[in-house]
This record gives structure tokens, sequence and C-alpha cells, in this order.
């Protein structure tokens, strides 16, 4: 009687890492306000690992938001945001909680539309490329650099916003009273990178934390 065949090995699929090896994986996010000029951008460094949930509170920080509305992703037509008890009449909404940044990337780039407020309207651009290995000495989420200060909350999105710091610029102008003490001392060329990073640097430290629980549950050899 001849020996019989072993059965084949289960491996992933070739380019596509397992749950496990992705979570020392990371992507550049490039984080833009669309219709600002010039343009208001941020890029960061994210592990693919984390929730959509997570990726938010990102671009809450980078971009200087303050968490108080509603917000909602879009990624090849699928909306992602918090769980609601009712859809408003649109497409469903999956829970951003429940879905990981890796499992909505594409192979080489993603763009994801990330709209916060939906009375003032700020759609910003996310483009997700270069996925690799990280660097086991640097926590993560990482703060790589941006330019120009974020709008302040609650000033009509893009239009109010531009409206107001032109009246601030022009002396003569019949709100430049009004809108100066609205924008109190908010600087559109200054970025609290230290604020940014401290921030970030929270999140980070709970992910390390949750990866050396997980370690320690690893039976031994």
């Amino acid at each position: 009687m001849s020996p019989a065949t072993p059965a084949p090995s289960r491996k992933p699929p070739i380019g596509k890492p397992s749950a496990r090896d992705s979570i020392n994986e990371i992507a550049t996010v490039r984080i833009e306000l669309c219709d600002t000029e010039p343009l208001i951008w941020r890029q960061v460094e994210v592990p693919t690992s984390i929730t959509l949930k997570v990726l938010h509170d990102i671009v809450q920080i980078t971009m200087g938001w303050l968490d108080t509305h509603l917000w909602e992703f879009t990624i090849t037509g699928q909306r992602y945001g918090l769980p609601m008890d009712e859809d408003w009449g649109t497409a469903p909404r999956k829970e951003a909680g429940k879905i990981r940044l890796r499992d909505v990337l594409q192979p080489r780039k993603t763009t994801i539309d990330y709209l916060y407020d939906f009375g003032d309207s700020w759609q910003h651009r996310l483009t997700v490329t270069n996925i690799r290995q990280a660097d086991p000495a640097i926590s993560y989420p990482r703060y790589i650099g941006g330019e120009w200060n974020g709008p302040p909350e609650d000033c009509g999105g893009i239009p109010g916003f531009y409206d107001m710091l032109a009246a601030v610029a022009d002396l003569k102008h019949p709100n430049h009273d009004d809108a100066k003490e609205w924008l109190d001392d908010y600087d559109p060329k200054h970025i609290d990178d230290l604020q940014i990073k401290y921030a970030l640097s929270r999140i980070a430290n709970r992910r390390n934390a949750a990866k050396s629980r997980t370690a320690q549950k690893k039976p031994s050899p």
C-alpha cells in the first residue's frame, strides 16, 4: 500500500499579509483639506491594523478639529462611520470601529474621502501609499509634517473661513471687528506640531500596550 499523500499546507495569498504580519505593517497617509488655497495638508505614518475609527481620530488630531460633529469615510462607494439609528434615506454605512484600514486598501494607492461636520462640510481627501514593514524602533502613528493651520470649528465651511480671513486682513471691512473677535488669536500659518505629536503618542501607547498583552498571552513553544 502506498503511503498517504500529505495534505497541502495552507498559506496566505501572495501579496496579502496575514493578520499577524499586518500588525507590524504601516502605510503613509497624506491628508488634504479640499478646496483650500494654499493647500492645508498633513502627512502621517499609521499602522494598517488600526480601525477606521482610529483613522478618524488621527485626522481630527492632525487637522486640529475638536470632534464635535458627525463624520464619515467613503471608500469605493461604501460609507463608514459611527453606528446610527437612521440613515436618512442614504446608502447604509458600515461601522468604522469594526473595519480595519488593511481591509480597505488597494494594491498600490488607496483614496479615501472623509467628511467632517455635515453642516460646514469639511471635505478631506486621504491618499494611502507605501505599505511596508514598520521600524521596530518607532512608535506609530507618527506625524511627518504639514502646512497651514486647519480652520476653526463652526466658521461656515470653506466660504465662511475665507470670508473671515479676508475681513480680518481688511481694516475697512464692515465685518472686520466681528471676524477678529471670532478668530481670536488664530494664526493660519501656525501648526502646533508638539500638540499633534503628543496626541498621536497617546494612540501609539495604547497600541503598544495592546501588543504587549497579546504577546504575553501567546503560549510558550
